[in-house]
């Protein structure tokens, strides 16, 4: 009993109809463009990670770079009602 119930006889009859039916030169193109179109997927993926990552890198460098600010105010930022010396 092989996938679903599909025995190892019945996959191999059917590649043999398949290979009979559009021979191995367009079954090796078929494979070919699938592989091209795979390893196009996963390099998509791996610049699609890279870009995150320098997005977030920058982020932190960013964050990292502000002053931090302060909710005090110094004598001369405050109004002249405020000031006490």
């Amino acid at each position: 009993m092989g996938l679903g119930g599909i025995s190892i006889w019945q996959l191999l009859i059917v590649l043999a109809i398949v290979v009979l039916l559009f021979g191995t030169k367009r079954l090796k193109g078929i494979g070919g463009d699938l592989g091209g179109a795979v390893k196009g997927f996963k390099k998509a993926m791996d610049s699609d990670e890279d870009s995150k990552k320098e997005d977030e890198q920058t982020q932190q460098k960013i964050a990292e770079d502000a002053p931090a600010t302060s909710d005090t105010k110094t004598k001369a930022d405050q109004p002249a009602s405020e000031k006490k010396d």
